[in-house]
């Protein structure tokens, strides 16, 4: 990072603190001073680990900070890689905060809850002497990019579902169907809404030869971990296969699920023929995907919405994990709403939060300057963002879909960006906002394309 001075402030935020910025300082001074190493390893399932190494103060005097430090930097590990189990090596008085923290009861309860829910393991902080550490175990996967046979490309939103009918790579039917999955208890709802897009993209080929989903949620092994788009389903057991039984009722062809971030970088890597690529979508909330340097999605969680941006503790809190700072109110509609109020724009009552963003997206067209106040300072938090991002992620690319970058708005938080990477990445960064027609297709080719077909298909 270049010099952490230069400072660039969200004309409606000025108490905004970057967690980025935040961070090079604390490690400028600990490397001024005298330090101990920490090690932190983070184990999700196959055996796979992400670890970490940073340095910490090694007086108590500084323990406040190296706190504050380690908790915000496993916060935003858990998020972005995925884990059940940490393990901490370093100053004990630090790790046993850390446990304190992830215990029931603690401030991350939700966080540990969360995380041993999808990986189906009880979530534990243990302490560990550094010869005993083990080493980082990362197995990305090159997913898609199979074009050959009669495929099926379906995508689960929250407000519509996609599917698309894809012949060795061209899409020759493609359909938006309205629903509401997030307002529905009935698990049959969904059931049958899936079955019916994949059915009328089945009758337009002579055969199914695989089918490829992308859907908002965790997925492991096809099976559904976490998905708001089924949040209201009674039973929360009852959906962790239904993406697979609703394969084996298109007569058990092979089925890969995928998670609509990684599905959205991948076709940004298909269209562009770039890696490295980031993926955010700014919509309901924040979502993510990562295509690394060999063209392989990581297996990493890359739930953005979660990880702190901002070190500022009287920013507006999450209400689902509680904790402050987080990108999802940042990089979301959330954060049109919550500075749309500091700008003096006022709605109606009764607006849903997507109609009040709409709101502020037709002011903007009319040239209102507190519109375009909004959108400067959600670019200058997006520069900020991924100079954060890049903490963990190697990224040359950053693509940025989602309604909040419709329009002139997206045009605005792309050039504010820009200005905060150009002052302070060492190396460039390219960001991206696809077009509508090449975005829809793009990622039908690309869900459609996730299977491996058990044989090579004739055609």
């Amino acid at each position: 990072m270049k010099d952490s001075n230069v400072k660039h402030i969200p004309v409606l935020d000025p108490d905004f603190r970057p967690s980025v910025r935040e961070n090079h300082r604390f490690r400028m001074r600990v490397e001024a001073s005298e330090s101990v190493d920490v090690t932190i390893a983070i184990e999700r399932q196959n055996d796979e680990r992400a670890v970490f190494q940073t340095k910490v103060f090694a007086d108590r005097e500084h323990d406040q900070e190296n706190r504050f430090h380690i908790e915000r930097l496993v916060k935003s590990l858990l998020w972005i890689k995925g884990g059940y189990r940490i393990l901490f090596s370093g100053p004990e008085r630090i790790g046993e905060y850390l446990r304190s923290l992830y215990r029931p009861g603690g401030k991350r309860a939700f966080d540990a809850e969360f995380m041993g829910r999808i990986y189906e393991k009880e979530f534990v902080v243990e302490f560990r002497d550094q010869r005993r550490m083990p080493e980082a175990c990362e197995r990305p996967k090159k997913i898609g990019r199979h074009l050959d046979g009669y495929r099926i490309g379906f995508d689960a939103g929250g407000s519509d579902r996609k599917v698309s009918a894809v012949v060795n790579g061209k899409p020759i039917y493609s359909e938006e169907v309205v629903w509401h999955p997030k307002l529905e208890t009935d698990l049959d709802y969904h059931r049958q809404g899936i079955l019916d897009s994949l059915r009328r993209a089945a009758s337009k080929m002579p055969r199914v030869d695989a089918i490829g989903i992308s859907s908002a949620g965790i997925y492991i092994d096809n099976k559904a971990m976490a998905a708001s788009l089924f949040m209201n389903v009674k039973d929360q057991k009852d959906i962790k296969n239904i993406y697979i039984d609703a394969a084996k009722a298109m007569g058990d062809v092979p089925l890969v699920v995928a998670n609509d971030g990684d599905v959205t970088a991948l076709a940004g890597s298909m269209s562009y023929g770039k890696t490295r690529i980031l993926g955010i979508a700014m919509g309901t909330s924040e979502a993510a995907g990562y295509i690394d340097r060999e063209g392989s999605v990581t297996g990493w969680l890359n739930e953005l919405a979660f990880v702190p941006i901002d070190d500022n503790p009287k920013a507006m809190i999450d209400e689902w994990s509680g904790d402050y700072g987080c990108g999802v109110k940042y990089f979301s509609q959330d954060a049109v709403i919550k500075l749309a109020k500091r700008a003096k724009i006022t709605f109606e009552e009764g607006l849903y939060p997507a109609e009040k963003l709409k709101v502020v997206q037709n002011l903007l067209e009319l040239g209102d300057e507190r519109a375009k106040d909004i959108f400067r300072s959600i670019g200058t938090y997006l520069g900020y963002g991924i100079m954060h991002y890049k903490m963990f992620y190697e990224i040359e690319t950053v693509m940025i879909l989602g309604r909040v970058t419709s329009g002139q708005g997206g045009r605005i938080i792309v050039e504010e960006a820009e200005s905060v990477l150009r002052d302070l990445s060492e190396e460039p960064v390219e960001l991206l906002i696809p077009g509508e027609t090449e975005r829809r297709v793009g990622q039908a080719i690309a869900a459609a394309s996730l299977p491996t077909l058990i044989k090579d298909v004739q055609t």
